[in-house]
């Protein structure tokens, strides 16, 4: 194993064997101090927090020591786009680096893999005719794919509704009941991946692992000398949702159809038992109706004043007579007897959600237009995540652009429990001072100013124009950006995208594609978003991104951080803000030959409580205040 700077030079330098077989390769000392630093932690064990800026090269930077360590390592990504990119170009590529073939192994949670059995019951059972022709295509491609790998099938499209009817959840799942369980693919890509040296998975796949390890209902994923976690900005949001407990109208929808299908199959004759499962179906459309339209999240709780207090019971009195009567027929067949189970497990977690007495935990729904989940998060994640990832595991490598606030892993390190991680920075080696402008355009109207939206689509309209479109533009609550959608169509020339419009992959490949774009998108929207190129040359952000004040979550942590004697401002909004904005920030300059300009509309960037906290904590940019600033800019007159 390569330790220092010096030997990583002979695979990462100017002549170094990676430039031998990629020739646009630039050698970066930042990316051999971070390549030293991950060999260092696989050796020696233990946690290392590294923050790697735009441009650092940081997936050869861990990939090629976790390659050359002779270590099982699991590679963990925030995004698709990350791990395709890892799969199909990075890997491949080291491979031809370091000459020695090591087994790689790519494993996705089951609902990414074709259910053999579940294909063959809705073929013969029948669907809604609109699902009739893409159900014949799957059964089509059934036939020739090897790994059942449901992206392989693009001519269905990923959201389409027949997919959940053809996959698995560990609910519906007959394990090795299923008359196809010798040619399950969800159970030979897990096969592969005990087999794989190195393994990469996403996030939600890692944390789906933990949680199950946790609650001691067994495992997903094999057990490995060392994980990288990639995009790690992202882990405390996923343990929080993933220690937790949750429930939603799709589970309750998904096991009233799966009970009355396997009803039709094993006890066709028992009318008072396909009533039940339809009274669940009928009760869980009625808990949804209640909630009333649009979108939203709050606390959840239920008192005698509440609207879904009625409905709820009538919903967990249909569960509770579905479970009965499945009860009562399990003996009838194998589908029978999995139904029962789902249901009482459904009607545990009804209870639990019903009792609310589990401290420490902040209870919450979150409606969606077709859809309710309930959610019980836990207000610390630090004791789980110590538990479940850190101490098993010899390294854990926690990597991202954005990990630091004030130039400080300290927030990072005090949500995470850790008191003895090493920590590295790699700072960007692209030139921000010489490509990029920030511009804060003066006279904006405070944020809670009724007319703000419209002020900042007026100041950004002449902004667009002169970056030719090529822009995204992020806004920090949905009725912003649904106002911007209403009103950029009639003041630019430019396409406008719109978030929601059509699923996140085909609005980023229409955006890359038109080359003169403007797309619109709440904070979620950006998360792993990558456009390299001309496609993108300008970036605008509303407001500063806090959380909303009234968000369940914060609201507890809030009072928590109060009761302890700390100041939730600067302990969990600031740092909250300061990460996102920079990951709005690190989307602009992509390599060495972009140009870009960062528009932050907030007018509170200009005071000293915000400004410095802020704006220092983004790329050393240019910083104008006026208009022809920018139009001069993009004359190349600077």
């Amino acid at each position: 194993m390569i330790e220092e700077e010096e030997g990583w030079s002979a695979l990462l330098g100017e002549a170094g064997a990676l430039a031998q077989v990629l020739p646009q390769f630039r050698a970066r000392a930042q990316q051999q101090a971070m390549a030293a630093q991950v060999a260092r932690t696989l050796r020696a064990g233990g946690v290392a927090l590294i923050e790697a800026g735009t441009g650092t090269g940081k997936t050869f930077a861990y990939l090629l020591p976790a390659m050359l360590s002779g270590r099982k390592v699991l590679i963990s990504t925030g995004s698709k786009a990350l791990q395709d990119q890892i799969l199909e170009k990075d890997i491949p590529l080291l491979l031809r680096v370091i000459g020695t073939p090591l087994r790689i192994s790519r494993l996705k949670g089951r609902a990414n893999y074709l259910c053999r059995h579940r294909l063959h019951r809705f073929s013969t059972e029948g669907v809604a005719p609109t699902l009739a022709a893409p159900l014949a295509r799957i059964a089509d491609w059934a036939g020739r794919t090897r790994e059942g790998d449901v992206g392989e099938l693009t001519t269905v499209p990923e959201d389409s509704p027949v997919w959940p009817l053809v996959t698995s959840t560990r609910d519906n799942c007959l394990g090795s009941d299923c008359s196809e369980y010798g040619h399950c693919h969800v159970i030979e890509a897990r096969r592969q991946a005990h087999e794989a040296e190195i393994l990469v998975v996403n996030h939600h796949l890692l944390f789906s692992d933990l949680a199950l390890k946790a609650s001691g209902m067994g495992d997903l994923l094999p057990r490995v000398d060392a994980i990288v976690l990639d995009e790690a900005h992202q882990v405390l949001d996923l343990a929080g949702r993933y220690f937790g407990q949750h429930l939603s109208s799709h589970q309750l929808w998904d096991w009233g159809r799966d009970s009355r299908a396997e009803i039709l199959t094993e006890a066709g004759d028992d009318e008072q038992l396909l009533a039940a499962a339809a009274q669940v179906e009928t009760q869980t459309t009625a808990w949804r109706t209640a909630l009333g339209p649009g979108e939203e999240r709050g606390s959840w709780t239920l008192h005698p004043d509440s609207a879904q207090t009625p409905v709820f019971a009538r919903l967990r009195q249909a569960v509770a007579d579905l479970t009965r009567a499945l009860n009562a027929a399990a003996s009838r067949g194998k589908g029978l007897e999995q139904c029962a189970a789902r249901g009482a497990a459904l009607l545990s977690t009804m209870d639990f959600f019903t009792a609310q007495n589990t401290p420490d935990v902040v209870f919450w729904q979150e409606k969606k237009a077709r859809a309710v989940q309930l959610h019980a998060t836990p207000l610390d994640v630090a004791v789980p995540l110590q538990r479940h990832l850190l101490e098993p595991v010899d390294s854990v490598i926690f990597t991202s652009a954005t990990l630091r606030v004030d130039d400080s892993f300290a927030s990072t390190e005090r949500a995470l429990g850790l008191t003895a991680a090493n920590t590295f920075t790699a700072i960007s080696p692209f030139d921000y001072a010489r490509q990029s402008l920030l511009y804060l355009p003066s006279a904006m109207p405070e944020p809670n100013h009724p007319t703000y939206t419209e002020a900042c689509l007026g100041a950004a309209a002449p902004v667009i124009e002169a970056s030719g479109g090529r822009t995204f533009f992020l806004f920090t609550s949905h009725r912003a950006l649904r106002e911007a959608a209403a009103s950029l169509p009639q003041r630019l020339s430019f396409p406008i995208l719109v978030q929601g419009s059509m699923p996140r992959s085909r609005l980023l490949d229409r955006f890359r594609r038109l080359g003169n774009a403007v797309l619109l998108g709440a904070a979620s929207f950006w998360e792993g978003v990558d456009v390299q190129g001309e496609a993108l040359s300008c970036v605008i952000i509303d407001k500063l991104p806090f959380a909303n004040p009234s968000d369940p979550i914060l609201r507890a942590r809030t009072e928590q951080c109060q009761a302890a004697g700390g100041d939730p401002f600067h302990e969990l909004q600031i740092p909250q803000a300061v990460i996102a904005l920079r990951q709005g920030v690190g989307r602009l300059i992509r390599s060495e030959t972009d140009r870009g300009v960062l528009m932050l509309c907030d007018p509170r960037l200009r005071s000293k409580r915000y400004g410095q906290i802020f704006l220092d904590s983004l790329p050393p940019m240019r910083r104008v205040s006026s208009l022809d600033a920018v139009l001069a800019f993009w004359r190349g007159e600077d």
